[in-house]
């Protein structure tokens, strides 16, 4: 058989000298692009349109029915039985139910006296409330202080406990839980969860606890988080636009429709007969709230999300603690369905229509695929097919969808409109971190179960502000200063990198003008990979 020539196979216009490095790379690109590259990236397109499209339908169904809602809809106390407890001469304070107020803590010591001044200033019977301080925390100057501001209270007649425990097993599910054990609390009848940051209005239980005292079919009413620091800088003002789409629209559609939604960890109470019966808190994900929701929701239990109720927050400030909260909260769910899709498939006792709703809009789109779709789309799938310009990307995909699905997205909070081409180009930037802890947790790899608490600054940048501002001999809090290496993240270096050498290729060769966006969102990369996001301290 006659020997073949590689000249055979090779067309004439790629012949290069072996010596040109470039050449050769060429010559391989044009060799795989056409069998292998343009295959693969025309799967990439289809799944990224299709996953676009489940979105989009998601985004449509939502704004319709909270529309429904807003017009139609009976409000709350309208849809429930809910009368407020009145003060009785005669029984006293024997006609209120005996209620807990649980404050979970680890090293708080910017923001521990907000949570415990709060929940101590609650407007109810001093005889029918417990709370319990569950400190965790590892720092002894901080346990002494937080054990002193609860000793403070309690000499104010205040029946608080300061709770510890030999060791964090299970985080925060572990601390509620040992919590629930204790002999004190066995007589409560409901649970109000306060993370060490929150601080409820006093008249919090006396509008919610009715709604759990009159209708024994509610397990839980969840109030809506405001955000005290959402101006502080640019970071805290876009996390204000996604949570309040959260709670304006995702909780109130959840609780109108199918009287279920994911429980936000705090600033809700819960039936402690509900919380036993759903099997108790299980510390097998980050999203110890969502589990305890969702099994308590299979048993038949309702909820019942109170938006004109607001408990005052703080948000992250920093990118680092930012980065390690969007963590938890996309691995954690993404775990949790890998964990529960089955047992919600073969649960008898809620009906079909809530287990697709379960299954499909609240685990699948809102917390798999709408992470996936924003990195996979926007930050490789499009940036590669200016390469390959072969496979094509139809501009309703492109632009018009995501167009659509970021105006419904930006909603719920209407004065930040102005901010958002700011926010698309920075949950791109996210949807990395999101993406990778979504697999993590669908994988149940390595960080599946990593837990780090989200750092409060509580006034510190403020006072320390102040400090400067007036030049007080006032000694201001002292602010941890990180040196620039530690503040790079290679991760995104490395994707502005990749964005800006695509842009640069659409720039020179494109017809699309792609590399408008590539170029803004390689800035968006390049500024948070150098740690110039947020709060710098």
């Amino acid at each position: 058989m006659a020997q073949i020539s590689p000249k055979l196979l090779i067309p004439e216009s790629f012949q290069v000298s072996r010596d040109d490095i470039t050449g050769q790379l060429g010559l391989i690109w044009e060799l795989i692009k056409a069998p292998l590259i343009v295959p693969v990236l025309k799967i990439g397109v289809y799944l990224c349109l299709i996953m676009s499209l489940m979105l989009f339908m998601e985004r449509v169904y939502m704004g319709i029915v909270i529309i429904l809602v807003k017009l139609f809809w009976k409000k709350p106390d309208k849809r429930y039985n809910f009368e407020l407890i009145q003060d009785d001469v005669e029984l006293g304070s024997s006609n209120y139910p005996v209620v807990l107020v649980q404050i979970p803590m680890f090293n708080e010591k910017e923001v521990y006296k907000i949570s415990i001044g709060a929940a101590c200033g609650l407007s109810w019977p001093s005889d029918r409330l417990v709370i319990q301080v569950l400190d965790d925390s590892t720092d002894p100057a901080i346990k002494l202080m937080v054990e002193q501001e609860c000793q403070r209270w309690s000499s104010k007649g205040i029946n608080i406990t300061y709770q510890i425990r030999e060791n964090r097993t299970g985080y925060k599910a572990g601390a509620l839980k040992e919590g629930l054990k204790r002999s004190y609390v066995k007589h409560c009848e409901y649970v109000a969860i306060i993370d060490a940051d929150f601080r409820p209005e006093p008249d919090y239980l006396r509008r919610s606890i009715p709604f759990l005292v009159h209708n024994p079919d509610i397990a839980l009413v969840q109030a809506r988080w405001r955000f005290v620091n959402a101006n502080e800088c640019l970071l805290t003002r876009m996390q204000e636009m996604s949570l309040d789409y959260h709670f304006k629209v995702e909780q109130e559609v959840g609780s109108a429709t199918h009287a279920f939604f994911g429980f936000n960890g705090t600033a809700g109470i819960w039936r402690i007969a509900a919380i036993n019966e759903a099997g108790g808190w299980k510390d097998r994900t980050t999203v110890e709230d969502m589990d305890l929701a969702v099994r308590a929701s299979l048993r038949g239990w309702k909820f019942v999300y109170l938006g004109d109720l607001q408990v005052k927050s703080e948000l992250p400030s920093t990118f680092r603690a930012f980065r390690f909260q969007q963590h938890r909260w996309s691995c954690g769910p993404a775990n949790l369905f890998r964990k529960m899709v089955w047992e919600i498939i073969q649960n008898k006792k809620v009906k079909f229509w809530k287990k697709v709703y379960v299954i499909y809009s609240f685990f699948f789109v809102r917390k798999i695929i709408a992470h996936m779709v924003t990195f996979f789309f926007y930050c490789v799938v499009l940036p590669l097919t200016i390469l390959v310009p072969e496979v094509k990307v139809p501009i309703w995909g492109a632009v018009y969808i995501p167009s659509i699905i970021t105006i419904l997205n930006s909603v719920g909070t209407p004065r930040s409109i102005h901010l958002l081409f700011y926010w698309i180009l920075f949950e791109n930037v996210m949807s990395l971190h999101r993406t990778k802890a979504t697999l993590i947790g669908l994988l149940e790899a390595g960080r599946a179960n990593e837990w780090v608490v989200t750092e409060k600054l509580g006034d510190a940048v403020k006072k320390a502000a102040e400090a400067a501002k007036n030049k007080t001999n006032v000694k201001a809090p002292r602010r941890f200063r990180f040196k620039f290496t530690d503040r790079l993240n290679t991760l995104e270096l490395g994707f502005a990198a990749f964005l800006f050498l695509c842009g640069c290729y659409d720039f020179v060769h494109g017809k699309n003008n792609y590399f408008i966006y590539l170029f803004l969102q390689t800035i968006s990369f390049f500024i948070t990979g150098i740690g110039y996001v947020g709060t710098i301290i």
